[in-house]
């Protein structure tokens, strides 16, 4: 007789119990999981050169230190140039970051996790929001109003990123596998617009876009924030060692933002609205609902309990070679010291 293979609800629960495993190694909140590579504090400080960092609309943050120019003015004495480099989704900042095209690039959680334990020599310097930026969508009228739905159906969603990781949970959740669907593999955008031509039943689709498919009246027939991973801010290992105060500049310039975001959702929002190409009403709605940028900005055991039941599905579904490999990744891939002392004055 042919042995069945584990559902993704039975490896959830194993990996449920890795967690205990898990937490003696695991670094704790506000701790560096790597030596402090220090600051500009009496250290040399860069001259010239470029940064290379990202934009993306899952990122508000990036988007109005863009339009600000915040990041130019806090390295014009250091005559340092900012490249921005635009990212449609983490596994295109995964791939920016490989290829050194930039040094700083934004991604959820589970995609610096799935980077960082593949060889990417990365660590996350600064959480920048803890986002419900994922859920599974249908078209106005579908009969799938469930998870339990979806079996033998066609659903898009992008490997490498949050929603195509929340997919997985989902389907746990209501007693599907991976293999009870086919998973079409597209940018977010695409999924949207495959959605829309009925080249898929549904979509696990990723805000902005997202509020803007409910605005189209599609339906959301499955969210939840805990299978949401946070925004994290990573740079290269490289960009660290060289330049510890422009990665401290970076995230310095990260927390003014944040600071003057929550004190200006309007204006945010409509930062959003330009950038996106879509409604204002849609942006307020992801800014004001969705985004939660209040978030405490020091990466630690708050991410790292989530990625840890994360890491052995990415084992399972061959992601990720082996255990091993998630259990090194979750023990370098924060760097706290420059969100640990991260001060927003310090860029006027």
């Amino acid at each position: 007789m042919t042995q069945r293979p584990l559902t993704l609800t039975a490896l959830i629960a194993i990996a449920a119990g890795a967690v205990l495993l898990l937490s003696g190694c695991i670094a704790g909140e506000n701790q560096s999981a790597v030596p402090d590579t220090g600051s500009t504090a009496g250290g040399t400080l860069t001259q010239g050169g470029t940064l290379n960092i990202d934009f993306a609309t899952y990122n508000p943050l990036s988007l109005v230190i863009k339009e600000k120019g915040w990041l130019e003015d806090a390295l014009a004495e250091q005559e340092i140039t900012v490249n921005w480099v635009f990212s449609a989704g983490s596994n295109k900042a995964n791939e920016l970051l490989r290829a050194e095209a930039i040094d700083v690039g934004s991604t959820a959680g589970s995609a610096a996790l799935l980077a960082r334990a593949n060889g990417l020599p990365i660590h996350v310097i600064d959480i920048f929001s803890q986002p419900e930026w994922a859920a599974l969508v249908v078209p106005a009228g579908s009969p799938i109003t469930s998870v339990s739905d979806l079996k033998g159906k066609q659903v898009a969603a992008t490997k490498g990123t949050d929603p195509y990781f929340f997919l997985l949970q989902a389907l746990a959740a209501g007693g599907l596998s991976a293999d009870d669907v086919t998973v079409q593999n597209l940018q977010h955008a695409d999924g949207w617009a495959a959605l829309q031509n009925s080249s898929v039943d549904a979509w696990s689709g990723l805000d902005p876009i997202m509020a803007g498919a409910e605005e189209a009246d599609a339906q959301l027939i499955y969210r939840n924030v805990d299978f949401n991973t946070f925004g994290f801010l990573n740079a290269t290992e490289k960009f660290i060692a060289e330049k510890p105060d422009v990665a401290q500049s970076v995230v310095n310039v990260y927390e003014q933002a944040r600071a003057w975001a929550l004190a200006n959702p309007d204006e945010t929002a409509q930062i959003l609205a330009d950038a996106a190409g879509i409604d204002l009403a849609v942006a307020t709605k992801v800014i004001a609902e969705r985004s939660n940028l209040g978030v405490d900005n020091v990466p630690g055991e708050a991410q790292l309990s989530i990625l840890a039941k994360i890491g052995p599905i990415f084992v399972a579904i061959g992601d990720v070679a082996e255990q091993s490999q998630i259990d090194d990744a979750l023990n370098t891939l924060i760097n706290d010291t420059f969100a640990t002392k991260a001060d927003p004055s310090a860029v006027g």
